[in-house]
């Protein structure tokens, strides 16, 4: 329940939308069930009264409400797509604009095919209960409570005779449904794993191809497939299952009507019309109740998404900025290490002790200097400089930039400040152009070419067909080594920081192209505060 309240918060931005939508389904509820009294009327005054004007005068006036039943069936199934639709872009907006606020922690444990998964197949499944499950449990709710009100009014004892079956009914919807929610979890999990699969295996074809490995990822791929088909097999059987039993149920309260109620005819304390269109009514009800076990599945489905949506939309970061940080204008760029401990944590952020890498690390770095950090691979160097710009938080002593902790700025200022060439050189698949404009897309082509130029890049871009709008593959693939970080150099050199931190950033460069970006280099470092692993 906690979990459909937070889904029905998000129809609040769209009260006027939702309130059209629900008045077309009441009005489209109300003729509904005038039409089996018109039946009853036809019968028994038209046909058994004899009176020819009538029953034509209720045949028209039926296919009139027919008609406008129709338009409003029309705005009902409209609006609640649209709402539906408008509720998924607002719930992928907010979840990718979670993934952009989560710190560093968060995405080491992470998989990127769970990520997508969540925003993609979780989220169709919550727009499929929105869209139509919430309108059919409204639906449902009102036509029964309707129904058995005019039933009851007709006659209570036949009321009460065809409700016997109904407690029974219940409650194999009710276990139906809690056992629908924990299947519909684990194939919704499962999912995440099966994308985490297909993801890691098309970023990593070319490895795949290099060891000759296909036939292991398709048998490993072929492996979780076959477990998620078991999830589904075992959805598909829980409803298969049910859903002949509720039938059964259904056509017990049928049968139980036309027995009893035919006596009551034939001992004229019913009339015939009276009869039919008490039986309508069963009839009405058949189809949504027919429907409940898929509602419900439906229903299981989207609480189980829902609750992996939020998992991550309520989860905090493990990166927080304070209630009272400023933003930077202008920094000198002194960088001071004071007793700084690090250790990494859970997916939560939580410190492990085990796991620590740096202990009473002290150290300051003034503008115009270069830090040179050198070390063995796994000493803690990529560490020290991922700490600076907050993709992760000190556990113990602090750093600070100017003279204040790091942690009273807020991060986007902080983070303009400092220009990052990582050891993993990452593109995105547009032009070059706009790969190299990054921090601002509205650079002068003059200023994107100037920063090229002190990359030493400018000469290969210009060989490429279109030059700087030259698209690139994903990651940068159709580039060599050297070019992307050469690229990735003039990015970060666009960005004109007052502090930059190199990764191991020429370690894809020859020999030549090396020497050139140290030339360049060692002018654009001048005022800066410079960080070299």
């Amino acid at each position: 329940m906690q979990t459909l309240l937070l889904l029905t918060a998000y129809i609040k931005p769209y009260r006027k939308e939702a309130f059209v939508n629900y008045f077309c389904l009441l009005a489209t509820l109300g003729l509904t069930l005038i039409v089996p009294q018109l039946i009853r009327q036809a019968i028994d005054q038209g046909l058994t009264g004899g009176d020819r004007q009538f029953f034509i005068n209720i045949a028209l006036l039926m296919l009139g409400l027919a008609l406008v039943r129709g338009l409003l069936g029309f705005w009902l199934r409209y609006l609640t797509e649209w709402l539906a639709q408008r509720i998924a872009y607002d719930l992928r907006n907010q979840l990718y604009d979670k993934y952009q606020t989560l710190s560093f922690t968060f995405h080491d444990h992470a998989h990127t095919g769970d990520l997508m998964s969540r925003a993609t197949s979780d989220t169709d499944q919550v727009v499929r209960f929105i869209g139509s499950g919430l309108v059919d449990l409204a639906n449902i709710a009102i036509l029964l409570v309707a129904s058995l009100a005019i039933m009851f009014a007709a006659s209570p004892r036949l009321t009460v005779l065809a409700l016997l079956p109904i407690p029974v009914l219940v409650a194999v919807t009710v276990r139906f449904g809690f056992g629908q929610r924990i299947l519909s979890k684990r194939a919704q999990d499962q999912m995440g794993v099966l994308s985490t699969t297909l993801q890691e295996n098309l970023t990593g074809v070319r490895v795949v191809k290099a060891f000759a490995r296909e036939a292991h990822e398709i048998d490993k791929f072929n492996i979780q497939n076959r477990i998620y088909l078991g999830h589904r097999l075992a959805i598909t059987r829980s409803w298969a299952g049910t859903f002949p039993l509720m039938n059964f149920l259904i056509a017990t309260s049928t049968a139980i009507i036309l027995w009893f109620g035919g006596q009551d005819v034939m001992a004229g304390q019913l009339t015939i019309g009276t009869l039919v269109a008490f039986n309508a009514y069963v009839l009405l009800l058949t189809l949504p109740v027919a429907r409940l076990g898929f509602l419900v599945n439906l229903l299981s489905g989207a609480v189980a998404s829902a609750d992996r949506l939020f998992e991550i939309l309520n989860r905090p970061s493990a990166v927080q900025e304070a209630p009272s940080a400023v933003a930077l204008d202008t920094v000198r760029g002194e960088v001071r290490f004071e007793h700084v401990e690090f250790a990494y944590g859970d997916i939560s952020g939580v410190p492990n002790a085990a796991r620590e890498v740096l202990h009473g690390l002290s150290f300051e770095a003034r503008p115009d200097q270069v830090i040179a950090l050198m070390g063995p691979t796994g000493s803690g160097k990529t560490t020290v400089t991922s700490l600076i710009p907050r993709f992760y938080d000190v556990t113990g002593g602090c750093i600070t930039l100017d003279g204040i902790d790091i942690r009273g700025m807020t991060l986007d200022s902080l983070r303009r400040q400092i220009g990052i060439v990582l050891q993993d050189t990452f593109l995105f698949s547009t032009s070059i152009r706009q790969n190299i404009a990054y921090s601002n897309r509205q650079t002068p082509l003059e200023d994107i070419i100037a920063a090229a130029r002190a990359a030493r890049a400018h000469d290969f871009i210009m060989e490429l067909p279109d030059g700087y709008d030259t698209r690139i593959g994903e990651r940068g693939v159709t580039l060599s080594g050297g070019q992307r970080q050469r690229v990735a150099i003039a990015r970060a050199l666009l960005k004109n920081p007052r502090i930059l931190i190199l990764d191991d950033s020429l370690s894809n460069v020859d020999t030549e192209t090396e020497f050139l970006i140290q030339q360049a280099l060692a002018v654009l470092m001048k005022g800066r505060t410079t960080f070299v692993i």
